[in-house]
């Protein structure tokens, strides 16, 4: 089996030792880091057929690029309710092709290019979302605070008041690099927390009235610019791992991610018992009051069509899936399983991963990162999110500016979306 998160090899070995155990069968578990190189290797290998037997995926995502090209078993007719039943109903399917994901695979140039509607590609293995703040308790507790803000207002006043307590390192940053973080990771959610799951979607609408251009898109983008004096510096240029480390190493107090991050801060060093997480909260005259974020699957296994061992590949990606090995890997590894973790998830996975579950929710106006459905075919979220970097942190544009930016932007997917 190959992965491509070197934080999730100890917790497979473990879960391996004790397949063999029960099953005779042996796993061999290797990393490829980081992304680029582990899909480099995969088409590498593909072509000299020197696969593995299962790879870990990025699911909804480098499963059907891999489907797509030939490489992994169909596994419609294997996954079967019994399977999946220990799994959260909002993401018991993932990794199917839907509706959706097919007519994007037909967009020019689409990497997911050969699937077809209801082929299913990979088995959720982790699951989390995007929009998850890790603060530095510590620093926290010395400016007076030890509860996470309920407020989007309350949010920026602790920033403010840990600002102040440490001039030097008391800002947040998230990897804006990668253009798409503030955008996806940030103003999203704090938008849908202020406008509700009706009003939020028509945000990337061609209707001027309700898209960014119009009076509420500016308005989110005014109150996500109160965030601007708080940016660590250079977090304009920051890479997401460089971002993460900015927080490990103590130059920032707070970073924005999602549910992953937290494997990788404790990777390099930073004690998670020093961790305060919480969701980007909605600002306080918002439509929702609070908001719960709907998780989806970040990763998933897929067996490889040419490894030779299909059966007993099969086996392990199944008992992975069973309730007492998904959670011991995942505090392990820090990371979500898509299993149910029940009431009271502290005591399944520990308190850490156990308070971001609890802020997972599963309601019809649950926030849900991973839902696309209301964006035009060819939208590229890095573009987009670059139009907001100028707004901020760049501070080289206004709200009203950025509204018209993005909605002109927009407008033009969804205009290229029907040619």
């Amino acid at each position: 089996m190959w992965t491509f998160k070197q934080s999730h090899v100890a917790g497979l070995e473990v879960a391996a030792e004790m397949f063999e155990e029960e099953t005779g069968i042996s796993v061999r578990v290797q990393a490829f880091t980081p992304d680029d190189a582990y899909n480099t290797k995969v088409a590498a290998s593909a072509r000299t057929n020197d696969l593995p037997d299962v790879l870990e995926v990025h699911a909804n995502g480098s499963d059907f690029s891999f489907g797509g090209a030939g490489l992994l078993e169909d596994l419609s007719d294997e996954v079967t309710d019994e399977w999946t039943a220990p799994f959260l109903p909002t993401v018991a399917q993932e990794g199917t092709v839907t509706r959706q994901y097919y007519e994007q695979s037909l967009a020019p140039g689409a990497a997911t290019v050969g699937i077809e509607e209801g082929q299913r590609y990979s088995v959720p293995f982790t699951v989390g979302t995007f929009g998850i703040v890790y603060a530095n308790k510590e620093r926290l507790a010395r400016a007076g605070y030890t509860e996470p803000p309920a407020t989007w207002e309350e949010f920026i006043e602790m920033l403010d008041a840990v600002g102040r307590e440490f001039p030097e390192n008391g800002g947040v940053t998230i990897g804006m690099k990668v253009p798409s973080t503030g955008l996806e990771w940030m103003l999203q959610p704090m938008a849908y927390g202020q406008l509700g799951p009706d009003a939020y979607p028509e945000l990337f609408s061609e209707d001027e009235s309700a898209n960014w251009a119009s009076p509420a898109g500016v308005t989110a983008l005014e109150t996500f610019g109160q965030i601007t004096p708080y940016w660590t510096p250079g977090t304009g240029i920051m890479a997401i791992d460089e971002a993460d480390l900015s927080f490990a190493n103590g130059e920032s107090s707070f970073v924005v991610g999602g549910t992953f991050t937290l494997a990788f801060l404790a990777e390099n060093g930073f004690d998670p018992d020093n961790i305060l997480t919480f969701p980007i909260p909605p600002p306080a005259n918002g439509a929702m009051e609070r908001t719960d974020l709907k998780p989806f699957a970040l990763t998933g296994l897929s067996v490889v069509r040419e490894g030779g061992n299909q059966e007993a590949a099969l086996e392990w990606v199944r008992f992975l899936a069973r309730d007492d090995v998904a959670r011991g890997f995942a505090q392990r590894a820090l990371d979500l399983p898509p299993n149910d973790l029940g009431e009271n998830p502290e005591e399944a996975v520990g308190p850490l991963l156990g308070s971001m579950a609890a802020s997972l929710g599963e309601s019809e106006d649950a926030y849900h990162a991973g839902d696309t459905s209301y964006k035009p075919n060819g939208y590229d979220g890095a573009d987009v999110g670059a139009v907001l970097a100028e707004f901020t942190p760049l501070e080289r544009a206004d709200a009203e500016g950025t509204g018209r930016a993005l909605a002109q932007l927009i407008n033009s997917y969804w205009a290229e979306s029907r040619r």
